[in-house]
């Protein structure tokens, strides 16, 4: 694997580099609400799905799939206009996190079989990962708020695993998780006035 420069004592390739920024790129525009953000997401799964097999992250590469699917499912699904966040209502909340939290105990003892690095933080990573994908392509502004919390702790997990550079990826995902989570509120709540006023 080529390296295209050391930071902090860590070779990044230029896979994991190229991958990086076609990533931040997406995930920017998805901040938006854009349509385009959806080609960008798809590119970024498939560099980042041959980075995290060859690191043995395979939850982590497995998710990569997930939001190839879930990209074209979005591509198609937010139409030009791009998202038109809505929420999602208080009992939906409660089912989501309970099917999650069931999901993720009786996934974790999978990735210990088949030797993955971090079993709980990557499972974790890849269940919440799916979900806020699937919030985000039926344009629920709180997929912003799983995202943040998917980050934090990704950022965590390459920190210790000594992916320096992708956990400064993710530590910049995490702040446009909250960018994301400020800007599609304010659209779901431009989005209800015009509603009120037509």
């Amino acid at each position: 694997m080529f390296t295209l420069f050391t930071a902090w004592g860590y070779e990044v390739s230029l896979l994991e580099f190229t991958a990086a920024i076609v990533s931040l790129i997406g995930v920017y525009l998805g901040t938006t609400g854009k349509q385009i953000t959806w080609p960008w997401w798809i590119a970024s799964s498939i560099l980042y799905a041959i980075w995290f097999y060859q690191a043995k992250y395979y939850a982590s590469f497995a998710t990569q799939f997930i939001f190839i699917g879930f990209g074209i499912w979005g591509w198609f699904g937010w139409g030009k206009k791009g998202a038109q966040p809505s929420n999602m209502s208080f009992k939906s909340k409660w089912i989501s996190l309970g099917l999650f939290s069931v999901t993720w105990i009786a996934f974790a003892p999978y990735l210990k079989s088949v030797g993955a690095v971090s079993i709980w933080s990557d499972t974790f990573g890849l269940l919440g990962s799916a979900a806020a994908q699937i919030l985000m392509v039926r344009q629920k502004w709180e997929s912003w708020v799983l995202w943040f919390a998917v980050d934090v702790v990704l950022t965590v997990q390459y920190a210790r695993g000594g992916y320096y550079f992708t956990s400064l990826v993710y530590a910049v995902f995490t702040v446009m998780a909250i960018l994301g989570w400020i800007r599609w509120l304010k659209m779901h709540k431009q989005f209800k006035r015009d509603l009120i006023v037509d």
